[in-house]
């Protein structure tokens, strides 16, 4: 992480033992081991908490996406069934559309003429 050589590790070393003295050293590097775990471990929680909040807002937003595809869908399920009513309230009352329908063209009836036998 710092990359530190071993060479450079052992002068910091050297430098601790002459400052601190024989006496205080062990306690220093039990006190500097502590905060060392302390520091991985809020840095590994403030990691988790980062990818716990991307992953929720990942999730609001599939959420949001999901309910604007259901609404597009209900609007369009909604259009559908109030065409297909209108078409059903016109066949009860006998109404006819003003144009033709495209895929049933209007059948020609055969003229009949009276007094010839068909």
């Amino acid at each position: 992480m710092f990359d530190i050589a071993f060479s450079e590790l052992m002068v910091i070393m050297l430098v601790a033992l002459v400052v601190i003295g024989p006496e205080r050293l062990p306690k220093v590097a039990r006190t500097m081991g502590n905060l060392w775990g302390r520091m991985q471990r809020y840095v590994q929680s403030v990691k988790s908490d980062i990818a716990n909040d991307m992953a929720i807002e990942e999730a609001k937003q599939l959420r949001s996406s999901i309910s604007k595809e259901i609404t597009a869908i209900e609007q369009a399920t909604l259009k559908a069934r109030m065409e297909i009513e209108q078409k059903v309230l016109d066949a009860q009352m006998g109404r006819s559309h003003d144009a033709p329908d495209e895929q049933n063209p209007p059948v020609k009836q055969p003229s009949i003429t009276p007094g010839k036998p068909v």
